[in-house]
């Protein structure tokens, strides 16, 4: 590692720890959270005994809802599970092949410099019928503009490939526009993970307008109310799925694994 990226771990690691505190002390965003898992996994009655991996858990508070998810990161932090590059997943000796239910990333997938290449490779790892589930920012009438003027992570729907042409950190490198991209605009990109995963089994849906903003984020928090900010919840996440091209910010995407490859 050269000093350059030295500095960037550090950086983004030292970022990592303070948005985990930041995370905790909202309330609200606490919230949307739970609200997301709950819709993620709340329906399944069997979720608690299946084998779970989390990709990115450096901020989030997915195992504090379900305490048996195997956290991982790129960064090492002292809280978690396993610390690996998941571009590598599939020669990670840890976790046995094809000994996973779930696969699950929560805002993490703009942030790697291959993403093709990182669902390819979960699938050596998850069992036939196994899943990836994703949730990344919808680019909406709506969220575009906010996402493009008001946030500090760059949303370019001009690239030519699903990739990020240079890495500074683990998280000061992203784009919010790729997973939007593969699942939603380029069909040729999406094909690339044919014979991995049955496309023709994926779902999508919405999540939330603008309740994610309001309650500051990450960087900042809001001083709304949170019993006001509950209130106007499930009309938000309702608006985003009545008209997601108008009005959604995040969405949700699950695969499932096309069977067993060597």
């Amino acid at each position: 590692m050269t000093d350059a990226s030295a500095r960037l771990y550090r950086h983004d690691l030292e970022l990592t720890l303070a948005n985990r505190e930041r995370l905790s002390s909202n309330a609200n965003l606490m919230y949307w959270y739970e609200r997301l898992y709950d819709q993620l996994f709340g329906d399944d009655p069997q979720f608690a005994i299946k084998k779970v991996l989390e990709i990115g858990s450096g901020t989030s508070p997915l195992k504090r809802f379900f305490p048996t998810v195997i956290t991982s990161d790129i960064l090492e932090l002292d809280y978690l599970d396993l610390v690996f590059d998941c571009h590598e997943i599939d020669s990670l000796d840890l976790i046995e092949d094809h000994s996973l239910d779930v696969v699950t990333l929560t805002n993490v997938l703009h942030h790697l410099k291959d993403p093709i290449r990182f669902l390819r490779g979960a699938t050596k790892k998850l069992r036939p019928g196994g899943r990836v589930t994703m949730v990344e920012p919808y680019v909406s009438a709506m969220s575009y503009p906010i996402y493009k003027s008001l946030h500090h992570e760059p949303v370019d729907l001009t690239v030519d490939e699903p990739m990020l042409n240079a890495i500074e950190g683990p998280l000061s490198t992203s784009n919010q526009a790729i997973p939007y991209l593969i699942f939603c605009q380029r069909r040729d990109w999406l094909q690339r993970l044919e014979g991995f995963y049955d496309l023709s089994s994926t779902r999508m849906a919405y999540y939330t307008a603008l309740s994610y903003m309001a309650t500051g984020g990450i960087s900042h928090r809001l001083p709304i109310p949170k019993s006001l900010y509950r209130l106007a919840f499930p009309l938000d996440r309702a608006i985003a799925n009545t008209l997601p091209k108008v009005f959604a910010s995040f969405f949700i995407v699950e695969l499932k694994t096309a069977g067993e490859r060597e």
